[in-house]
């Protein structure tokens, strides 16, 4: 923009030198950053250069269109709070039994009558995923069932953040079983930030150590199948979980248990009994029956020919 200006400028002055043999003379100030538009005008032997500031148009601060979303997003956090209020009250929800869970004091107890140890593996995501966070939360579960049968608890971290996490969960769990001597600070440890490094870690303990059960428990990616499919060549009880939908049909096909998708969250607020994650969970339950409600209701006035209601969710 300014070197526009500044070309437009020098050629003005030329003309008024060469052809109309004046004295250039202009004054130009520019004031900040905004758009100017430049008018030439000759009369009576003199080159004028106007510059004018182009006009914005101003936009309103609420787009009406999107009143829909607005009204969405008041329903949904208006129903999370009440009901994270209800459940710090003392309310108590239903949440549905899910098989994976039903199978941890089973995992434990064959590790158990066995000899060998649990291995968990919270993922390779890190501390601000919240895969990582619900894993973390079934792991305190875990290891406070594994403090009471006195057995092995292996948990390798990818993430810094994570392994110092674990292990202060894993220790307050210790403590509450009232086995606080049998926590070990190097059965929890770190092993690389690479990929695929770590595979190659967590594999490599799975076939030195022939843990009794594995749980996959967090965010996966790529190495999914290679930690499944070690476990069972192994012949360990396997209970995994993930909110990536590409790599559950791997964890399906190759482990016992397979918490899915949300599952993995209602987990961690099941075991916890944590009032927030509980209220959380039914307000977004809540969400999901309004949303169903309102496609529902839609179909049936479209077939009925009454478009308005759809066009009230619609925006560009």
């Amino acid at each position: 923009m300014r070197s526009r200006i500044i070309m437009a400028t020098v050629v003005l002055l030329l003309f008024q030198f060469l052809w109309l043999s004046a004295e250039p003379e202009l004054t130009l100030e520019l004031e900040g950053e905004q758009d100017v538009t430049l008018i030439f005008d000759i009369e009576d032997d003199v080159a004028t250069l106007e510059i004018k500031p182009d006009e914005v148009e101003s936009k309103a601060w609420f787009a009406r269109e999107k009143l829909s979303v607005l009204i969405m997003l008041v329903v949904l956090s208006l129903s999370v709070v009440y009901y994270i209020f209800r459940a710090g009250k003392g309310h108590e929800y239903f949440i549905r039994k899910i098989n994976g869970l039903e199978a941890i004091d089973e995992a434990v107890g064959r590790a158990t009558e066995m000899g060998r140890p649990v291995l968990f593996v919270p993922g390779i995501n890190d501390i601000s995923d919240m895969q990582t966070l619900a894993a973390l939360t079934i792991l305190g579960n875990l290891a406070e069932k594994v403090a009471e049968y006195n057995t092995k608890l292996i948990v390798p971290c990818r993430n810094a953040m994570v392994l110092s996490a674990a292990r202060e969960i894993v220790k307050g769990s210790f403590l509450k079983a009232g086995q606080p001597d049998a926590y070990n600070e190097d059965d929890i440890f770190y092993l690389t930030d690479d990929q695929f490094g770590y595979v190659a870690g967590v594999d490599g303990i799975i076939v030195r150590e022939k843990p009794a059960t594995n749980f996959l428990l967090g965010g996966f990616y790529a190495e999914s199948l290679i930690l499944a499919e070690t476990g069972f060549s192994h012949g360990a009880i396997q209970i995994s979980g993930t909110a990536q939908p590409a790599q559950i049909p791997f964890f399906v096909a190759a482990c016992d248990y397979t918490l899915i998708g949300e599952e993995l969250f209602a987990a961690s607020a099941y075991l916890s009994k944590d009032p927030q994650q509980l209220g959380s969970l039914k307000g977004q339950d809540f969400g999901k029956i309004v949303v169903i409600s309102l496609i529902l209701i839609g179909v049936v006035l479209e077939m009925c020919g009454v478009t308005g209601f759809k066009s009230f969710f619609i925006f560009n």
